[in-house]
C-alpha cells in the first residue's frame, strides 16, 4: 500500500554564476594581445511545476535538497561560460510552497501545468575583457560571478475539491463517493477506514465536478488531535460540503450531537465556518422505526441547511442530493486560493555594506564587500586602483571617515586588512 504524504520541508538553492575570466590573446607574432576574458555564466532557477499526475509528495520524504546548477566559468577568446540548467520540480495540483522562516506563502500551485520560479540564479561576474579602457589596456582582474544562498520550504497538499464529504468516521462517506464517481475507495466497517483524501469525478446530466472524501474527523480534531490537522487542510479548498451524519445511529451516537461536533471543529479551523454545506443523512435503509425522521430533519432545516435523507448502499435520495448541490455549485466562487509573496530572495539593501569599530579596528562588512574584495587581483596596481575607485563610488570612504577613521587606521574588508588612505 503507497503512503500518502501532504506535508513536507526542502531546502532549495538556485545555482550560483560563473566566474569571470582573466585572460590575454595569445597568438603567434601577435605581442601584447589585449585582454579577452569571458563572462561567467548564469546560474539555474529553481522552478515549480503542477503536475496533474502527482497525488502525494512522497517523493520529498527521501529527497530533501534541490540545487540548481551552477553556471560555467567563463573563458579566453571572450568565451561566455554556459549557463546552468534549470531545476524544475514537479508537485502535485493544489500544493503550497511555503518559506519556512517567516511562514509566508510563496506560491500556491492550484492549477494543472501552473510553472512559478521560486528563485533566480545568480548573474555571471564580468570577464577582464569588460574592465578595458583607453588607460586602462590591460586589466588584470575579473568580477566573480553571484553565490546564492539556500532556503529552506515547506510543501502542503490541499486537496482541490469542489465538493467535500466530511463526518465522522464510519459514517458513509466513502460508500457515497463510491456510489457517485468511479472511485474505488477502501471500504470497511471500521473506524478510519479512509486515511487519505479520495478524489472521484461526478457526472451529472451536462455538468461535473470533483467530490473529495475527506477523512474521517474526531472531537478536537481542530487542535491536533488524532489527525485533525492533517485531515482539515484538505476541506480548505472545497466550495461546498456534505455533512454526513449517520441518522441510524447505528453505533450508539447522537446524529445532532456528532454535527455539532464536526461544526465546531470546522469553525475552530481558519475560515471553514463560512463554508456552505448540505446535510445528509445516510443509512436511510437502517433507520430504527424509534428514529422520528422528519422531526430531524425539521431541526436542521430550521438552522437554514438543505437537507435530504438518503442511503449509500441502495442509492435512496442520491439524484435529489446531486441536483441540489449543482444548482449550488453554479451560484459558488470558485476554490479558494491563497495570497502569494512575489519575492524569496532577499532584497539588496539601501546599504550594502555596515561598519562597525572594535578595538580601533574598522570592520566593513556585506555581500557586496566580499563579492568586491573577490574580484581584486592584490598583485596588479591597476586592479587595486579600481578597488580603490569602487571603495569611493560605493561610499565605504566616506562612511569610513564618517565613523572616524583617520589616516593610518586599520580598516578589514572581508578578510584582507589595509591601512586607511584618506
Amino acid at each position: 500500500m503507497s503512503i500518502y504524504v501532504d506535508r513536507v520541508t526542502l531546502i532549495a538553492k538556485a545555482g550560483d554564476g560563473g566566474n569571470g575570466c582573466v585572460s590575454f590573446h595569445r597568438e603567434k607574432y601577435v605581442q601584447n594581445g589585449g585582454p579577452d576574458g569571458g563572462d561567467g555564466g548564469k546560474g539555474g532557477d529553481v522552478i515549480l511545476y503542477a503536475d496533474q499526475n502527482m497525488h502525494t509528495l512522497l517523493d520529498f520524504k527521501y529527497r530533501k535538497k534541490y540545487i540548481a546548477e551552477n553556471g560555467e566559468n567563463g573563458s579566453s577568446r571572450n568565451r561566455t561560460g554556459k549557463d546552468g540548467a534549470d531545476l524544475i520540480i514537479k508537485v502535485p495540483v493544489g500544493t503550497l510552497l511555503i518559506q519556512k522562516s517567516t511562514g509566508k506563502v510563496i506560491a500556491d500551485m492550484n492549477k494543472d501545468g501552473l510553472t512559478r520560479t521560486i528563485l533566480k540564479g545568480g548573474r555571471g561576474g564580468l570577464g577582464n575583457a569588460k574592465f578595458a579602457t583607453p588607460t586602462r589596456q590591460t586589466p588584470n582582474f575579473a568580477k566573480p560571478g553571484i553565490k546564492q544562498d539556500k532556503y529552506e520550504f515547506i510543501l502542503e497538499l490541499k486537496t482541490i475539491a469542489d465538493v467535500g464529504l466530511v463526518g465522522f468516521p464510519n459514517v458513509g462517506k466513502s460508500t457515497i463517493l463510491a456510489a457517485l464517481t468511479a472511485a474505488k475507495p477502501k471500504i470497511a466497517n471500521y473506524h478510519f477506514t479512509t486515511l487519505t483524501p479520495n478524489l472521484g469525478i461526478v457526472q451529472k446530466y451536462d455538468t461535473s465536478f470533483v467530490l473529495a472524501d475527506i477523512p474521517g474527523l474526531v472531537e478536537g480534531a481542530s487542535e491536533g488531535i488524532g489527525l485533525g490537522h492533517d485531515f482539515l487542510r484538505h476541506v480548505e479548498r472545497t466550495r461546498l460540503l456534505l455533512h454526513v451524519i449517520d441518522a441510524s445511529g447505528s453505533e450508539g451516537r447522537d446524529p445532532i450531537e456528532d454535527f455539532n461536533i464536526i461544526n465546531n471543529e470546522l469553525i475552530s479551523y481558519g475560515e471553514l465556518k463560512n463554508s456552505p454545506q448540505i446535510i445528509v443523512l445516510n443509512k436511510a435503509d437502517i433507520i430504527p422505526d424509534s428514529v422520528n425522521k422528519l422531526e430531524l430533519v425539521q431541526y436542521f432545516e430550521d438552522l437554514g441547511y438543505k437537507v435530504f435523507i438518503v442511503s449509500a448502499v441502495t442509492h435512496q435520495g442520491l439524484d435529489e442530493m446531486l441536483s441540489e448541490v449543482i444548482t449550488q455549485l453554479k451560484k459558488l466562487p470558485s476554490p479558494k486560493e491563497f495570497a502569494v509573496e512575489t519575492e524569496v530572495q532577499k532584497e539588496i539593501p539601501d546599504k550594502p555594506f555596515e561598519i562597525e569599530k572594535i578595538d580601533g579596528i574598522f570592520f566593513v562588512s556585506g555581500e557586496s564587500v566580499e563579492n568586491l574584495v573577490a574580484s581584486v587581483n592584490f598583485t596588479d596596481e591597476e586592479s587595486l586602483n579600481w578597488f580603490h575607485n569602487s571603495l569611493r563610488r560605493y561610499g565605504i570612504i566616506d562612511e569610513l571617515r564618517a565613523a572616524g577613521a583617520k589616516e593610518g587606521d586599520s580598516v578589514v574588508l572581508s578578510d584582507m586588512e589595509f591601512d586607511f588612505i584618506d
